[in-house]
Formats: C-alpha cells, structure tokens, sequence
C-alpha cells in the first residue's frame, strides 16, 4: 500500500508478514529503521497538526511491532507456517 509522506513521496512501508519472512536479518533493521524513522515524522505532524492521516500511525506501529516478532522467532529459532 502506498502512502503520501509529508514530503509528497510516495512509500511503500506497508509490510506484511509473509514479505518480511524473504528478507534477510540486514534488510529486516533497515526496515525497522525505516519504520522508526517514519513513526517519529507521524508523530511530529500530529504533535504540530499537521498530520492528515491518522490511521498511518496505527499502521506503522503494527509493521514495527511484526518486524520486532519476526526477530525474536529467528532468535528463538521458531518456524512459522503461512497460512495460504
């Protein structure tokens, strides 16, 4: 899913599970650092209401959540079955 950033850019950060389970662990904390750099520039356009959609937060929030999962399952050394 694409979103319009504060910038006009357009971003693809609207992963899901089974799209994160084929990176490897780099590009796993490139996305992590991606989705954290995005939920800071949220929050500060909500913070000076600038902010125009408000779901994004939710949304990044979950990817970051699924990406930190993702981690510990590897740590753990826990396979998942994708459900088709």
């Amino acid at each position: 899913m694409a979103e319009e950033d504060g910038a006009g850019e357009h971003r693809d950060t609207d992963a899901k599970a089974s799209e994160l389970r084929e990176l490897g662990n780099e590009e796993l904390l490139n996305k992590l650092r991606e989705a954290k750099e995005e939920l800071f520039n949220l929050r500060f356009q909500a913070a000076t209401g600038q902010l125009e959609n408000h779901g994004r937060l939710k949304a990044v929030r979950k990817d970051i959540a699924r990406i930190y999962t993702l981690m510990r399952e590897r740590e753990l050394g826990i396979e998942t079955v994708e459900s088709a």
